[in-house]
């Protein structure tokens, strides 16, 4: 890790030419434990810290998030990795140029089976399955997807999929709409504590340390106002590095986000979802691997990270044609905003913009290579 100079983190753009061109902004943000970042921010006052005050706005599904996202009503979001990838690409809208901003986590998610099923196991079905997912190209969906063909399981001519809020998801599943679904937590865990069903596999299992949530804007919206972009990556920068600090820390933030106006969810199930694994006051992540900070290492927006994503979506016949791998993400993930903006935090930066990882079915995914990992599949759909 190479360690930026100037990174004090004693400093905020209030004024002069970095001064933010705007200092309300209307953030969106879902129902869900990793949205702690967001929250946080604006409870503890590192938005007011760094000259900006979040208006944090609670969505109820990622389509509604998208549409108002793409109609300005939205600065920003919590939002999918996986969406903002396929608005670039223009699936199943004409493209629009985005901006990441920053990872906002990593690891979280679950893939979650009717109890019936995880008994019964996939192979033994007597009929066709129906799985959920929450985006048709976001994360869940390509998550799920890999999970079941690393089974032998072609997800989509296999099973039917369905789109589901990701706070609906327990109440489908139980009500037997579903035979599973993969979301963000806590509604897994609320699935398996209410007895409806079981954890199949945890999302940092099928790819360990994975992109989750990212910071999300429009390219034009990053345009206008770059030190606004800054100043927001900043304090959300601050935020995690407080997350990831101390266990009591992340507690405390389950107690805030189990309000109504946040997740809405019991608060010892947050605490476990956000500060679960490992009995290290420290050294600890939340249930199914989540972190927020990593030491900078899990802010980061990888070029590697955008482009896996494209690599599922042309697998699964989302994608027509083989992108411009390493340009489309260079275009969308905005790392020369970020680098400044973790100066101003005192947050290391990556020596490269690309990372190594080993998936669960043996395959490393680098970015070297996208056409001949994506052919490793059998070829696109």
């Amino acid at each position: 890790m190479a360690v930026l100079e100037n990174g004090s983190g004693s400093g905020a753009w209030v004024a002069g030419s970095d001064k933010p061109e705007v200092d309300t902004l209307r953030i969106g943000f879902m129902p869900l434990a990793d949205c702690a970042p967001l929250v946080m921010a604006s409870v503890l006052g590192f938005d007011a810290k760094h000259g900006l005050r979040f208006q944090l706005s609670r969505e109820l599904s990622w389509t509604g998030m998208r549409d108002r996202l793409l109609a300005g009503e939205l600065d920003a979001a919590h939002v999918l990795l996986g969406l903002l990838a396929g608005l670039q690409m223009g699936i199943g809208t004409r493209p629009r140029q985005m901006a990441v901003l920053m990872n906002l986590n990593q690891n979280g998610q679950g893939i979650t089976l009717s109890r019936l099923l995880s008994q019964q196991g996939l192979k033994n079905r007597e009929r066709r399955l129906r799985f959920a997912h929450t985006f048709p190209t976001g994360n869940h969906a390509m998550f799920l997807y890999y999970w079941l063909a690393a089974q032998g399981i072609d997800p989509l001519a296999d099973c039917d999929m369905v789109t589901v809020p990701p706070g609906q998801m327990a109440a489908s599943l139980g009500a037997g709409h579903i035979d599973g679904f993969c979301a963000g937590e806590p509604w897994g865990q609320r699935a398996v504590r209410e007895g409806l069903g079981a954890l199949a596999a945890s999302s940092d299992a099928i790819w360990p340390d994975h992109p989750g949530k990212v910071l999300g804007t429009s390219a034009d919206f990053a345009a206008a106002h770059p030190n606004t972009c800054r100043a927001m990556i900043a304090a959300l920068l601050e935020t995690a590095r407080w997350l990831d600090a101390a266990r009591l820390n992340r507690e405390a933030a389950a107690e805030v986000l189990s309000s109504p106006g946040y997740v809405n969810a019991d608060r010892e199930l947050l605490q476990f979802c956000l500060a679960g694994r490992g009995s290290d006051p420290v050294h600890f992540r939340g249930h199914n691997g989540l972190r927020f900070f990593g030491g900078g290492e899990a802010t980061f927006p990888w070029l590697s990270d955008s482009m896996w994503f494209l690599t599922q979506q042309r697998r699964w016949g989302l994608l027509r044609t083989d992108p411009h791998w390493r340009a489309v993400a260079a275009e969308l993930n905005r790392i020369d905003l970020y680098r400044d903006a973790a100066s101003q935090a005192g947050v290391d930066v990556p020596d490269a913009d690309m990372r190594s990882s080993t998936l669960l079915d043996g395959r490393v995914w680098d970015g070297s290579d996208p056409a001949g990992y994506l052919a490793s599949f059998g070829g696109a759909a």
